[in-house]
């Protein structure tokens, strides 16, 4: 944000060198990341003075020019070469002496120097106004008042003013800082706070008076919620015109270009007060004003002539027939001041914040008014602001007042009340503040203290600090003016500890991340916005309402993630087309969806696997992922962290050819497998590719479940016997081990599937299974007999459960 020196002072002036004025200003909060000089004129006509045309004589070498002598008011005059047409003695003109300094239409500098034109010497300049920087005329040199004195510097003339414009970096939350003003109060409190003499001076708008009221324009507010302040007037017989040469200045010290009379009070008061206004061609409204919202898509074009589609939310400001402008953010191409414009209806409003916010976001615009009305303005600045604009638009665009101020307002919100307790001042500070320094300080800030215990202050906050909900807020108030170096520090050494604890969160992510690194897999993190197309290739993913942009970048990042995979998948692609295609890969991430009233936003982890497990060798079988290998790391994941007792389910997501789930009850904490081709080749993707999602926050309530057992190392050795099965397909390997587990609980310790065989010299529809049985006693060692007795109980149950047959 960037205010101008000289516009401050005119409400603060303190006894205090600029450089010190920008240290504290930095102090109080309001961070000066620069300040750069000013100048109205560039070069600020350094150098350039009145001279008087002596003589004017024919050059005796070139048609087109002229010999003069010049008084410049020393003891001898000058000779000067000139080209202007329509110089002649007896004139007074400016003069741009040898040294000076000027500038040409692009602010570059060209030094004027003595010289010889066509043999004659030349010692100076008689310049015309475009090129002393005073406008884009050269029709011929300037000429002056002839009782001007020679040799008077002509930025007495001009009125050429010098200023520093200071660059502030207002963080979002210092609504009540965006104009000179709010500025200007901030430092007003250093100065209190610190003893510093001062002068403080506000408009006033004693002089507004309303001439008739023969135009009234009536208003009505049919969005009360959202506009519930609107105030306006009309000013007729105006004359549109270019403004005075001081209020130029001003805005063009704050980066603003100056437009005309009437939009320039408007920009300036909004940059003097922070109230937004409007001024709207009187002659363009059809009846009256009303403040509403129209259906979704009409169309409407803005000051900048660019045709746009409204929204059903945005909010607008409207005559009888058609809309005007887009409240708070940006004015209509047909009823803005042009220089055709003699009526005007003049507005200042208090618009809901997320209202004007969200409207500004849908449309791309970042206007001054939008940024404050975003921000939040000073709900009681509406009226004063729109009487200080209608007076200068009478002093400067002539006119009268031709209507009384049309007031449409709700009733506005109490003031904040709290109550701040001194021990929390000082257990937040570090510090002791005596009670008369903090009631100076909550004066200077404009805090109203109701009333003062031995416990602490009750006060009511202005309405125009919209960011002070808290004690603590109000504590940081008191910081920042009391200074935050005059905090003074303990030289003790104090350690904190922490609470400490196995299961948070982010503990938990990282050790998760720890393991999956020690197997040998890489983080990626990729954006949570995409594009909505992905979601065509999951009919299940198709049903989910999404999550979209109101302003995104484009198509293809418009839509927040339903899921991981496809932002993985991207990452497999990409590494794919540079020769990497062994890859393991991991991702923390969240995906998003709309739900009844309102929004969902889950946490995931996923997993990518894909090519060879591990980089070619000599010596070393080249495996490739398979399913099998996923399922062993995730097993392991939730073996690791005690996840309860899971089940396995078969899997229900389309993304996958052949998944199984893993889950405790109804939850489902991870399902994993083959992704299906038709999915890898829209991504070009030629090789199999198997994937893991695992729900975290699912996940991370069911981990430690599992009680931990220390069980010592077995004295007694263990035995192992094995089965060859014959088994009908559709029966799977975790429904045999449920059941050796049922029959045998004592000593059976581990039942594996070591071989699996389909195919010659099988009946049809079945399958070969190798199941290995380890068995062991912590008391004593097995004997034969005891294994084969539990091994009989195996087969038969086989048998008569699954129609097996021993091989």
């Amino acid at each position: 944000m960037k205010i101008s020196y000289n516009w401050m002072k005119s409400f603060l002036q303190a006894e205090l060198p600029l450089e010190e004025q920008l240290e504290l200003l930095t102090d109080l909060g309001l961070e000066v990341e620069g300040n750069i000089p000013f100048e109205s004129i560039k070069g600020s006509l350094e150098g350039v003075v009145v001279g008087e045309v002596i003589s004017c004589e024919q050059h005796p070498n070139a048609d087109r020019l002229r010999v003069t002598q010049v008084n410049l008011g020393g003891e001898e005059p000058v000779q000067i070469v000139c080209g202007a047409p329509n110089v002649a003695a007896q004139q007074k003109v400016a003069v741009a002496t040898v040294g000076t300094t000027l500038y040409d239409g692009d602010g570059n500098p060209w030094q004027i120097k003595k010289s010889k034109i066509r043999g004659e010497v030349s010692m100076g300049m008689i310049c015309a106004e475009d090129e002393l920087g005073l406008s884009e005329s050269h029709d011929g040199i300037m000429v002056l008042d002839s009782a001007l004195e020679p040799g008077t510097p002509c930025r007495e003339l001009f009125a050429v003013e010098k200023d520093t414009t200071i660059e502030i970096g207002l963080t979002p939350n210092r609504a009540d800082a965006m104009s000179h003003f709010g500025v200007a109060r901030d430092l007003k409190a250093g100065c209190i706070q610190r003893g510093i003499p001062f002068a403080w001076k506000t408009p006033n708008t004693n002089g507004f008076k309303i001439d008739n009221t023969s135009r009234p324009i009536d208003v009505v507010v049919e969005a009360s919620e959202l506009c519930p302040q609107y105030s306006g007037l009309t000013i007729s017989n105006i004359e549109v015109k270019p403004s005075p040469t001081w209020l130029q200045n001003k805005l063009k010290a704050i980066g603003l270009s100056p437009i005309n009379n009437v939009v320039d009070i408007t920009n300036f008061v909004l940059h003097e007060l922070g109230q937004p206004l409007h001024a709207f061609d009187a002659d363009q409204i059809t009846g009256k004003i009303v403040v509403k919202q129209l259906p979704n898509q009409t169309e409407f074009t803005t000051l900048d002539g660019v045709e746009r589609k409204l929204y059903a939310d945005d909010l607008m400001i409207c005559d009888e027939e058609k809309p005007l402008c887009i409240a708070g953010v940006f004015g209509g191409k047909d009823a803005g001041v042009s220089a055709s414009t003699k009526n005007i209806f003049l507005e200042s409003a208090y618009f809901d914040a997320v209202s004007i916010r969200k409207t500004a976001k849908r449309h791309g615009l970042n206007t001054g008014a939008s940024f404050r009305y975003e921000r939040g303005i000073d709900p009681e600045m509406r009226e004063f602001a729109l009487k200080r604009a209608a007076e200068l638009i009478k002093e400067i665009a002539g006119g009268k007042i031709t209507s009384e101020i049309v007031n449409v307002t709700q009733p506005l919100q109490e003031k904040a009340s709290l109550f701040l307790k001194f021990k929390q001042i000082s257990s937040t500070i570090g510090q002791d503040i005596h009670k008369d320094e903090l009631i100076t300080i909550l004066n200077a800030l404009e805090i109203e203290i109701i009333n003062v215990t031995e416990e602490g202050f009750s006060m009511k906050i202005p309405r125009y600090r919209v960011d002070v909900t808290r004690p603590a807020d109000v504590i940081e108030e008191i910081l920042r003016i009391y200074g935050y170096n005059k905090v003074e520090s303990d030289n003790q050494m104090k350690t904190f500890y922490p609470d400490f604890s196995l299961k948070t969160p982010l503990k938990f992510e990282q050790k998760i991340a720890h393991q999956l690194v020690g197997m040998g897999f890489y983080e990626v993190i990729n954006n949570s916005i995409t594009t909505p197309a992905y979601s065509k290739l999951s009919e299940q993913l198709s049903q989910v309402e999404g999550v979209n942009l109101l302003n995104p970048l484009g198509k293809e990042l418009s839509e927040m993630r339903k899921s991981l995979v496809f932002s993985l998948l991207e990452v497999v692609a990409f590494n794919n087309n540079r020769q990497q295609r062994d890859l393991k890969l991991y991702e923390f991430g969240k995906v998003y969806a709309k739900k009844q009233g309102g929004f969902a936003e889950n946490k995931k982890l996923g997993l990518i696997l894909t090519g060879k497990l591990s980089p070619e060798r000599w010596n070393s079988e080249n495996k490739t992922a398979d399913f099998f290998h996923l399922k062993g790391i995730t097993e392991a994941l939730l073996g690791q962290f005690g996840a309860g007792n899971t089940m396995i389910t078969e899997g229900k997501s389309d993304l996958f050819s052949t998944s199984i789930a893993y889950g405790i009850g109804e939850v489902t904490l991870v399902e994993f497998g083959n992704l299906n081709a038709s999915i890898l080749k829209n991504f070009g993707i030629d090789q199999p590719v198997f994937y893991a999602e695992f729900d975290f926050d699912s996940l991370y309530n069911n981990t430690f479940i599992k009680e931990v057992k220390v069980e010592p190392i077995p004295k007694f050795p263990s035995s192992r016997r094995d089965f060859a099965l014959l088994l009908d397909k559709e029966i799977a390997f975790e429904d045999l081990q449920q059941k050796a587990r049922s029959i045998e609980k004592k000593i059976l310790k581990k039942v594996d599937l070591f071989d699996v065989y389909e195919g010659k010299n099988l009946p049809e529809g079945k399958k070969s299974y190798g199941v290995s049985f380890l068995f062991s006693d912590e008391n004593k060692t097995l004997t034969d007999k005891n294994i084969d007795k539990v091994m009989q109980k195996l087969k038969k149950a086989f048998e008569q459960e699954f129609n097996a047959q021993l091989r």
